[in-house]
């Protein structure tokens, strides 16, 4: 079992920057695919980014590619997604998400644990 805790949304106006951070609980953070996901109003949850147990690949989503940075401090139990020159079709909320079975998957079936999301909000 891992619980997972997302910090870092907010406001920002377009070509701005945020971090998120998802804080894990437990003592198997290292064993634990990890991926951010998000899902604005009125649409499905979709894939943003995901990691690999030992942050050696990582997979984005078309929309993010160039942007959005992944990663993991195994050693904090925590990942972060850092979000560069964000758009207002970003705006959503934000979960992250853990694969027991270690595999950064983009299918949101594929996860066990999810946080309760943070609210990124990109003004025009």
């Amino acid at each position: 079992q891992v619980q997972l805790v997302e910090s870092g949304g907010g406001l920002v106006q377009a070509g701005g920057s945020l971090r998120l951070s998802c804080a894990a609980s437990g003592r198997t953070f290292g064993n634990y695919a990890m991926g951010w996901f998000r899902q604005a109003p009125g649409k499905e949850r979709e894939f943003v980014a995901a990691i690999s147990r030992s942050g050696g690949s990582t997979h984005y989503a078309d929309s993010v590619k160039g942007r959005f940075t992944i990663s993991r401090d195994n050693a904090k139990n925590t990942v972060y997604l850092q979000m560069n020159s964000l758009k207002p079709e970003d705006t959503a909320v934000y979960y992250c998400a853990a694969d027991r079975a270690g595999v950064p998957s983009r299918r949101v079936y594929e996860y066990d644990y999810w946080g309760q999301g943070t609210q990124v909000t990109v003004s025009s």
